[in-house]
């Protein structure tokens, strides 16, 4: 990491997609009776997929090896940022903390729908990495401790990942207006199921929210990032401690289905 730390290559290029993603700024425009939120997050990805080996080769092999193994420093300081958000709504988030907890257990749902879709789709170990879970910030640091981003499992998650935050975006943030226009859910109920632990998606469905219900903007905005900061925390040990091994499970009885044998034993970092 140290090497990484000293290659000033990199934090310059950082620097400069930082500088431009902002200057972009955010960008909305309505689609039917949905929104599309653009986020300078968006425009950092793509810019930097560019500047690698097979395009405008500004960054080379090792230039990506030693950003990737900075991530981990990166979401320290991106936690951070969502305690200053929750503090000055902590009693209203403390009255809602028993939802906000439980919902939770909604994240499982994709390790029953994604796994068995993407061993049916031909994925292998990747499998783990990509379903069980969104696959945010938080999940690529789990990952990448227990297997290692340069595996399958560490692929699969990263590939989520960047789908994630170049179409997660736009169909949260079209998602969120869409479902607010049907006025089955309360706006704050809305503004809870958010915070899926990216702070992307977040952004973009509570941006749409708070544009769609201005009154109460500022509660709607506090709990999306309670919410999305929870499920950076307790998410982690829901992930660990079921989504992970509840993966694992279903990964080998479907691999089983399909392939008539079980899959290979997993290879676990370090060991």
């Amino acid at each position: 990491m140290w090497d990484a730390i000293r290659n000033w290559k990199i934090h310059a290029l950082v620097l400069a997609l930082v500088v431009m993603a902002e200057w972009i700024g955010i960008h909305s425009f309505k689609v039917g009776i949905g929104t599309i939120v653009l986020l300078p997050m968006l425009y950092a990805l793509m810019a930097g997929a560019l500047l690698g080996p097979k395009f405008l080769k500004l960054a080379n092999q090792k230039d990506m090896v030693d950003a990737g193994s900075l991530i981990g420093v990166t979401l320290m300081l991106l936690m951070a940022r969502y305690g200053t958000l929750v503090g000055p709504n902590l009693p209203m988030i403390l009255k809602t903390s028993p939802a906000l907890i439980l919902q939770e257990f909604g994240n499982l749902g994709t390790v029953l729908v994604g796994v068995p879709v993407a061993v049916l789709l031909g994925l292998k170990r990747e499998t783990i990495g990509a379903a069980h879970s969104v696959s945010r910030e938080p999940n690529v640091a789990l990952i990448g401790d227990i297997y290692g981003l340069d595996t399958p499992e560490g692929q699969g998650v990263m590939g989520v990942y960047i789908c994630g935050t170049v179409f997660g975006t736009i169909f949260y943030g079209l998602m969120a207006t869409v479902t607010a226009a049907l006025n089955i859910f309360h706006p704050l109920a809305l503004g809870m199921a958010s915070g899926v632990g990216s702070a992307s998606m977040m952004t973009a469905s509570v941006g749409s929210l708070s544009a769609m219900y201005p009154e109460i903007a500022d509660k709607i905005q506090a709990l999306g990032a309670a919410s999305n900061m929870l499920s950076g925390l307790d998410g982690i040990y829901m992930s660990l401690w079921m989504a992970l091994p509840l993966s694992e499970w279903l990964y080998k009885k479907t691999y089983k289905i399909k392939y008539g044998e079980f899959p290979e034993e997993p290879q676990y970092k370090g060991v």
